[in-house]
């Protein structure tokens, strides 16, 4: 997460990723009796917190490590009866599964709701992992998608003031990863447009959510550091006030929709 969204170094990236779980375990509409898959649940902390909610949670992961890491974590935790933010928790943890995005071990049918935070551009091919969370959603589920948009508002206008600062004022090219360049891990450079189309030939949409703005501009970035916490607030709420109105220009986008029925 650090080369895309550094969490917890900064105001403005702390901000970004707390709204960003917030709203996407949010739209799974989580509760006791629901099955819920997470995609691509890495270390399993977003899965240990839907289960915080009572509801019954699958983790599908690839990644060996991160698996049992998270079995290793959630059996600890159990035994406390807490999740990693603090809530208590009571009864079994999440099950966890090794499985590829594109070819998911589970039935048609088989969840109540899937989502994928922040994942999705590292896959393959996510259009068919998309179509895979659809196929193991039920008809009246939630399919929920969150990525970082690389079309936002702070990555056009830091393209624009390096290509000023290189182009007209002939400075050197700044050495290392501009935050509006895809890291290298990344299979797909996600916006708006493109989510919506590949969602859209497995998902009937029914929400899109703008997310934070401004994030990865230096000039922000200091300005809510030097800032008085509540004013620095008052700042990012506004900013992600505007990021819902304007969710092509958003830091980050979620989107919700659920599977269409076959024709």
């Amino acid at each position: 997460m650090s080369d895309v969204i550094p969490t917890g170094t900064t105001r403005d990236s702390q901000f970004l990723f707390e709204r960003m779980t917030h709203e996407t375990l949010a739209a799974t509409r989580a509760a006791p009796g629901l099955r819920i898959l997470d995609v691509a649940s890495g270390f399993g902390q977003d899965a240990l917190a839907l289960r915080a909610r009572g509801a019954s949670v699958v983790g599908a992961e690839p990644s060996a490590r991160m698996t049992a890491w998270a079995r290793l974590m959630s059996d600890d935790l159990a035994k406390r009866g807490l999740t990693p933010f603090g809530q208590e928790v009571t009864g079994a943890v999440p099950h966890w599964v090794r499985g590829w995005s594109d070819a998911l071990p589970f039935a048609d049918a088989s969840f109540d709701a899937a989502y994928c935070k922040g994942a999705l551009d590292h896959f393959d091919c996510p259009a068919r992992a998309i179509a895979e969370m659809a196929r193991v959603t039920k008809p009246d589920g939630r399919v929920v998608l969150s990525v970082a948009n690389f079309d936002s508002f702070a990555c056009r206008a830091a393209r624009a003031q390096d290509r000023f600062r290189e182009g007209v004022l002939g400075r050197e090219p700044r050495r290392g990863r501009r935050h509006y360049d895809v890291p290298a891990d990344h299979f797909t450079r996600f916006e708006l447009p493109l989510l919506r189309e590949q969602a859209g030939r497995v998902l009937e949409i029914e929400r899109v959510l703008g997310l934070s703005l401004a994030w990865g501009l230096p000039s922000w970035t200091r300005l809510v550091e030097r800032t008085p916490a509540w004013l620095a607030s008052g700042a990012l709420r506004a900013a992600d006030a505007l990021a819902r109105l304007a969710p092509r220009l958003a830091d980050v986008i979620v989107l919700v929709g659920k599977p269409r029925l076959p024709r």
